[in-house]
């Protein structure tokens, strides 16, 4: 296969693990949306564009994120090989919320970074709705 072949394949992928997680969104939205998972540099919505319409491939950590963000293995997404149900499973398993965690150490924070945590829930909330 080509190198424009496997990014043409990618992108096709990427787009079904977009549907399949319904995650719909246009580059500039995707970038930001990416961006805000990565713990890396944030891509562009350049590079997020390239990604959707098959111009270029991303590095692997950034198809490590894709792909938790996602719920698809990053093997599937690169190479589209079918191990793709079984890595989801596993890769949102490390997102477990321990709520006891979250309280006692909730409280070791200084009260600019409490309230910072807090602004932040708010915003999620309000973001996904619920508030």
């Amino acid at each position: 296969m080509t190198v424009a072949g496997e990014r043409e394949g990618f992108s096709r992928r990427l787009k079904e693990a977009m549907r399949k997680a319904r995650v719909e969104a246009g580059p500039t939205r995707f970038a930001r949306e990416f961006s805000l998972r990565h713990h890396g540099d944030p891509v562009t919505a350049q590079t997020a564009r390239k990604w959707l319409y098959g111009r270029a491939l991303p590095t692997q950590d950034k198809l490590r994120t894709l792909a938790r963000w996602l719920e698809a293995s990053p093997h599937w997404l690169r190479y589209g090989e079918a191990e793709r149900a079984h890595t989801a499973r596993q890769d949102t398993a490390t997102y477990a919320v321990d709520s006891a965690w979250l309280e006692k150490n909730f409280d070791l924070l200084s009260e600019p970074h409490r309230k910072m945590v807090l602004e932040i829930a708010r915003a999620l909330l309000r973001f996904e709705g619920k508030r």
